[in-house]
């Protein structure tokens, strides 16, 4: 065990009960009252599992490429008073996250919370928007990573996918989108060790990037107006690089301004969704889930604000529309430094989406393992050798590609993603509030007390405003794609799934599992209750 999961944890070994091994023991007999077993290799600490919803929230990721969707909207606002806002929002969401999370510590995170809190139903039901925000995000996630290292370091190997013809742009752009998805796959197919080196080094070259990028701008700015991050400018239709069309409404335009925090700062439920592979999760969870949006909505306003005040020109810039980083960056800063910092970044938004391929697959298996989806023996599987999802892996990666031909478009894409990860975090926070203190009697050590429920209430508030303004246009086709998954999710509910589909095991059914359970810890080398390989 090294010094960091260690310290994470907080008993070193031998310190008696609560030793590192002794902890590991306490969540494998908290996931077996579950009915689950230890399939998954369970060596993540705190930083680590804070630095895999981090990674996946990376605000160099998308800070950057959705830069255009608050500056375009009503100016330096957007980013000066919108983005607080809205952080401070997600806030309030991860906190009530993080009770239900420390209560039920399990793979699924979501999926399981509703199921037990709200019925099979509508645990199903989540299960299934949960699924398609994590395709849909990790859609969004890598192809603004394309579009970024093309745009910031394809010049430099004379690669300019401006210049393209339109469909050879965009057979280039699946190409690359299936390699940059292919090889997040195969990292993730060679177990957590791996992944979680590659995602904690993500952690630290976020924080590190984007400070840089903060006192570069502040460095190079040719001046510093602090007035611009509290000026509304209505910059919609041309003005704005037709980024949002023409209107006269500064209080809609405002709101779309949401839009860049509210889909930079998502997929911190992956805290939770890799529950089953960290150590002492009932209290490590919570913490990792709420500090990455913490930490994240700080630097991340930090980091924009200083790229607003770094801007030579505002209706200049507002006009480049989805452009304006890059006009900024090449106007601002040296060359060379600007190259560094593009490489930083260009990494940092790759491991974003290779922690997102770790969200979804964990997602997916768990989701299977109740036989929630189709070929669920399959995606359920796991690799004794390496004690990872692998077929769920491969094919959330497979779907995401597929996902990015159907919709090349980046900014449909993130509405679509933002919609169905916010239906799916709301879901269980309104049967939360429903249960709270009736049904739901026994809380995890991560308890907000009577702060719980108000803040439940102001996140369900704050998810329902955020799927009304995602679906605005210019993103109709988003409420399309919303009406028609709604649609085939009630007709397969009633029509197939509610006979079928059990849920999560409760009751009697527990008990019944437990030669199942030690079966299928014995399979991947689960040699003994909280000793992994």
């Amino acid at each position: 065990m090294s010094r960091e999961t260690k310290g994470d944890v907080g008993p070193r070994a031998g310190d008696g009960p609560r030793s590192v091994e002794g902890v590991i023991a306490e969540d494998v007999k908290t996931l077996h009252s579950m009915g689950y077993a230890q399939e998954l290799l369970r060596r993540m600490g705190g930083f680590s599992n804070f630095a895999i919803s981090f990674s996946i929230i990376c605000i160099i990721a998308g800070g950057i490429t959705s830069f255009q969707m608050g500056l375009c909207s009503v100016g330096g606002a957007g980013i000066g008073i919108g983005w607080p806002v809205c952080s401070a929002l997600s806030l309030c969401i991860a906190l009530t996250m993080g009770q239900v999370a420390s209560a039920f510590p399990t793979a699924g995170g979501l999926y399981h919370w509703a199921s037990i809190l709200g019925g099979r139903g509508f645990g199903w039901a989540t299960a299934w928007f949960n699924l398609i925000g994590l395709v849909t995000v990790l859609a969004a996630i890598n192809v603004g990573a394309y579009l970024f290292i093309m745009s910031s370091l394809g010049p430099l190997f004379g690669v300019d996918i401006a210049r393209m013809d339109p469909n050879q742009a965009l057979l280039t752009q699946i190409v690359g989108v299936t390699l940059i998805t292919g090889t997040q796959a195969l990292f993730n197919h060679l177990g957590i060790r791996v992944t979680t080196l590659l995602t904690d080094f993500s952690g630290y070259l976020i924080l590190v990037v984007s400070v840089l990028l903060t006192v570069a701008m502040l460095f190079y700015a040719p001046q510093i107006d602090l007035g611009r991050l509290v000026t509304f400018t209505n910059y919609s239709g041309p003005k704005g690089g037709d980024v949002w069309p023409e209107t006269g409404s500064m209080t809609m335009l405002f709101l779309l301004s949401f839009l860049l925090p509210a889909y930079t700062i998502t997929g911190y439920d992956a805290s939770a969704h890799t529950s089953e592979e960290t150590i002492g999760a009932a209290e490590t969870v919570p913490r990792g889930i709420v500090r990455a949006v913490l930490v994240s909505g700080v630097f991340g306003w930090l980091m924009l604000s200083a790229i607003v005040l770094a801007i030579p020109n505002m209706d200049e810039a507002a006009s480049k529309g989805g452009g304006v980083f890059f006009w900024i960056m090449e106007g601002v800063v040296p060359e060379q430094v600007r190259i560094a910092l593009y490489a930083g970044i260009s990494i940092a938004q790759y491991l974003c989406g290779l922690a997102t391929v770790t969200s979804a697959s964990r997602m997916t298996f768990a989701f299977a393992r109740d036989g929630g989806l189709p070929f669920s023996e399959q995606l359920r599987k796991v690799s004794p050798k390496f004690r990872t999802p692998a077929t769920a892996i491969w094919v959330v990666s497979a779907l995401t590609v597929g996902f990015t031909v159907y919709t090349p478009v980046y900014s449909t894409i993130t509405a679509v993603c933002v919609i169905f990860l916010y239906i799916s975090y709301v879901m269980p926070t309104i049967m939360g509030v429903r249960a709270y203190g009736r049904t739901w009697v026994t809380m995890g050590p991560w308890d907000l007390g009577p702060l719980y429920r108000p803040l439940a209430i102001i996140s369900v508030l704050a998810c329902l405003m955020l799927i009304v303004v995602s679906v605005q246009p210019p993103n109709d086709k988003a409420l399309v794609i919303m009406l028609i998954v709604f649609a085939v999710t009630a007709v397969v509910w009633f029509a197939l799934e509610r006979r079928r589909f059990q849920g999560p095991p409760q009751g009697v059914m527990i008990q019944q599992r437990a030669r199942e359970i030690a079966e299928a810890e014995r399979a991947v080398g689960q040699v003994a209750a909280g000793g992994d390989r």
